[in-house]
């Protein structure tokens, strides 16, 4: 099954067909097509990455706030 959003892209190359079909050999891979499905698990990994990291930053200040919040006096 192929991925009609990949298929878009490369009907939209145009005149960079060559250049990406140059690149995509030289990387290694057989086909433009499995160049750009690559290019493509790798972006929605990297987002997926950061909304990770963004997720447990905000856990880790939610964390920090309840514990300013507990201390009652100010000596301590």
């Amino acid at each position: 099954m192929q991925n009609q959003e990949i298929i878009k892209i490369i009907e939209n190359l145009k005149g960079r067909k060559n250049y990406e079909e140059k690149k995509a050999s030289k990387l290694g891979f057989p086909s433009l097509y499995a160049y750009f499905e690559d290019k493509i698990l790798k972006e929605k990994k990297t987002v997926e990455d950061k909304k990770k990291e963004f997720d447990e930053i905000q856990d880790q200040k939610e964390l920090q706030n309840k514990e300013k919040s507990k201390k009652s006096c100010s000596c301590c």
